[in-house]
């Protein structure tokens, strides 16, 4: 196990009408005027906006709106949250939505007390202060609830790219898990996805003996595997979805994560797939992680074989571990195809004549020079080959 610093200090506030408590953490973390930022009309059509509002009042507290946060958050918005936030003396920001709010809410907190452009810090320079920013969660999905991580589509040229600063982690978190019971069963099943990609990014590692990690996350993962399919077929089955929500905050909040180097080439090779087609990040993480895996298996193939006997229930084939990986990459894609996810491109809307687009922006686009690192360095041939697995 490597060494390793680990400080997630975020309050989270677990259960149901929670959000009626917003104006009391607010003012607990010294927010007095507050950006709610918010994507479509659902937490307007549901009550839930006016509840915050209406929370936030009852403490005397400030605030000013900015909806419009989109799947894949855009560089857009965010420059005009920052011009809000600047204009209004905003001190807090509250995001209210899924992890494409948050991450914009994230952008816009650092980007507010930067002298510079906030694309910096998703082009390598590191956060050094942002505003507080605290969470409603109505997605059990991203993670982003409690983690120091934030991903935002930069419209010019569409690259899509993460930023990651202890600064970013949420002051507190409102986890109420019958928010997300109005979700349909294809969103619901995306987040599932993207949480068990969480899970799968951390478990692919170069680092010998860590088993207490190794344990932790074959646990969540079967978490998922147990509860996701009951979360898709009843959507107010309110227990199936408070396990799932908060297996996604501690599967990305890196307590999982800690002492083990990390992959996220899936979530690098993904990224491309939504900034190009928008389709959901979950439904590109089901095409792309098969075709990931089956592509670097061999690199470790009993890693491989470890979470396909401890995770999928795989008979271990000590004269040939590549069938039992290969066995459990199948018993992987096999679920995510259960619950509804695409398996290839085409499921996905995208285009086998754009795979040098893709490759092209993965490899070289936005200051990048050809390879992408994680459980293997990828190089563009790499990539090429492995969205070919996709179609």
């Amino acid at each position: 196990m490597q060494n390793f610093t680990f400080y997630s200090p975020t309050y989270f506030v677990f259960g149901k009408d929670t959000e009626n408590q917003t104006g009391e953490y607010v003012k607990r973390f010294g927010g007095t005027k507050v950006l709610i930022h918010y994507g479509g009309g659902s937490v307007i059509r549901s009550g839930l906006l006016d509840r915050v509002k209406a929370s936030l009042e009852k403490e005397g507290i400030a605030y000013t709106l900015l909806g419009g946060v989109q799947p894949n958050p855009r560089s857009g918005l965010v420059y005009q949250g920052i011009d809000l936030c600047r204009s209004e003396g905003v001190d807090f920001i509250l995001a209210v939505g899924g992890g494409s709010t948050i991450d914009s809410a994230k952008a816009i907190a650092a980007g507010t007390l930067y002298d510079g452009d906030f694309w910096d810090f998703y082009s390598g320079t590191p956060i050094e202060k942002a505003l507080p920013v605290a969470t409603i969660l109505t997605i059990s999905a991203a993670g982003s609830e409690g983690s120091a991580d934030s991903v935002i589509t930069k419209e010019e040229g569409m690259f899509k790219r993460g930023a990651s600063a202890e600064a970013f982690r949420p002051k507190f978190s409102i986890l109420n898990p019958a928010l997300t019971q109005t979700l349909p069963a294809y969103q619901t099943a995306c987040g599932i996805t993207d949480i068990m990609a969480h899970l799968y990014e951390r478990y692919l590692t170069n680092t010998k003996d860590v088993e207490v990690t190794d344990r932790l996350l074959e646990a969540l993962l079967l978490t998922m595997v147990h509860e996701g399919p009951k979360a898709v077929a009843d959507p107010n089955n309110y227990e199936a979805r408070a396990n799932i929500m908060w297996a996604g905050m501690i599967g990305h909040n890196n307590a999982c994560g800690v002492g083990r180097s990390q992959d996220w080439n899936s979530h690098n090779i993904e990224h491309e797939l939504s900034a190009l087609y928008d389709c959901a990040h979950g439904a590109g993480l089901a095409v792309t992680m098969p075709a990931v895996f089956t592509y670097v298996m061999n690199h470790d193939v009993m890693r491989f074989a470890q979470i396909a006997t401890r995770v999928w229930g795989c008979q271990m084939d000590f004269a040939h571990p590549e069938e039992t990986a290969k066995a459990g990459i199948e018993a992987l894609r096999n679920f995510l195809i259960s619950i509804g996810m695409p398996k290839n491109f085409a499921e996905l809307g995208a285009k086998e004549e754009d795979i040098d687009k893709l490759v092209e922006v993965l490899c070289y686009g936005d200051g990048r020079t050809g390879t992408i690192d994680g459980f293997v360095t990828l190089n563009a041939d790499d990539c090429r080959k492995i969205y070919q697995l996709m179609v």
